[in-house]
């Protein structure tokens, strides 16, 4: 299995886990007695700042999913992994970290290293735009 395809597994992976995590939190809260199922916002801020932190944390996931998804399965589509294959570990495993930094702390430092992990990603997805676009 090439790195692009593997980063795309693991991606998706690492993003239903985040899911799996929020959902078994949300039904404990529910079954013990503490919140009603059709209660829980989208931004989990009600609950607790464990709560906001894992809701925003998945929903960076899938905000960003269309961009180094797409892009990746574009290459695979495409037969043009040679454009991602590269970057691509570095794109995931900058995904995890920034999404366990965010779900550990929300400290000025460590929204900074935040951001720089999403800086890496938006890099590593714009060197892979410049790849399609010299295309032949």
């Amino acid at each position: 299995m090439n790195h692009t395809l593997t980063s795309l597994i693991i991606y998706i992976t690492w993003f239903t886990a985040i899911l799996l995590v929020l959902g078994l939190f949300r039904s404990y809260l529910t079954l013990a007695g503490g919140k009603a199922a059709n209660s829980f916002s989208p931004t989990g801020t009600e609950v607790s700042p464990f709560a906001e932190r894992l809701c925003r944390a998945h929903a960076n996931c899938y905000e960003f999913f269309p961009i180094a998804g797409g892009l990746m399965l574009a290459a695979l589509a495409t037969g043009n992994t040679g454009i991602t294959e590269e970057f691509a570990m570095y794109l995931v495993h900058a995904r995890i970290l920034q999404s366990v930094v965010h779900i550990i702390s929300t400290s000025v430092i460590a929204v900074y290293i935040r951001f720089a992990l999403f800086l890496v990603q938006v890099g590593i997805c714009i060197y892979w735009i410049i790849g399609f676009c010299n295309l032949s």
